[in-house]
């Protein structure tokens, strides 16, 4: 039995906004899965202590007013989040999030925006392991694919049902969901252990960054600069 039929862990947030330095959290959902099925479920609702933009409101439904009277405050949503991905990967269960170095990014700097133990720091200085990023295995398996590569549209294309997209929840099983589907299909990705698909990750991402900026080059932009850093980056100069 391949490591996708073991525990994974789901997650996923939806926040204020794309750019993952400087978005904050809105909500966030991890979910156990075993075999393709959830068996344990959390979710955060935070005030994110900024205003939620109307184009991220349409995204994910969460209104500002909502999430200042039912929301957490965002350093604690951070902090709690943060604790328990920690768990887990002290244990070795791998965590899936589909775009992985958007919401790690993202949470690390949170982290950082409080003055909170980084993700690091809680793991004693080594680097969060493993994760599992549906989005880099797929762009790596099936490379020449055509079409759209979002949530929504890999799911279409493996089978795995998404009935509410850009719900934290919804997408943290649906991500789970989805690794298990790759590996269902290319069975080279099933039969790597997650270290070395998490190892594996770093250099099919960094091959498609540098990949991609030649191409953005190509065309045109000549300045164009892809972070090919995965699964999160943090900058060792970023300001709290």
């Amino acid at each position: 039995m391949g490591w996708h039929r073991e525990l994974l862990i789901g997650f996923d947030l939806e926040t204020t906004g794309t750019d993952p330095l400087e978005a904050r959290i809105v909500t966030a959902a991890v979910i156990e899965v075993r075999d393709g099925q959830p068996v344990g479920h959390r979710e955060w609702l935070a005030d994110p202590g900024v205003e939620i933009p109307a184009d991220a409101v349409a995204v994910h439904g969460i209104s500002n007013e909502r999430a200042a009277a039912e929301g957490r405050p965002a350093d604690q949503v951070a902090d709690a989040l943060a604790d328990v991905l920690v768990t887990y990967w002290k244990t070795g269960v791998p965590v899936v999030a589909y775009n992985a170095a958007f919401d790690l990014t993202l949470l690390s700097a949170e982290l950082r925006r409080y003055g909170l133990p980084s993700l690091r720091d809680r793991l004693g200085g080594v680097d969060p392991a493993p994760v599992v990023d549906p989005y880099t295995i797929d762009r790596w398996a099936d490379r020449y694919r055509r079409g759209k590569r979002n949530l929504e549209a890999v799911c279409t294309e493996y089978g795995v049902p998404l009935d509410a997209a850009h719900d934290a929840s919804a997408d943290a099983l649906a991500a789970a969901r989805l690794a298990c589907a790759i590996a269902d299909r290319h069975t080279k990705i099933a039969a790597l252990g997650p270290a070395e698909l998490h190892r594996r990750q770093i250099e099919w991402y960094a091959e498609w960054a540098a990949d991609f900026q030649s191409f953005l080059r190509r065309k045109g932009e000549s300045d164009a600069v892809v972070d090919g850093t995965w699964p999160l980056r943090e900058p060792a100069d970023e300001p709290v």
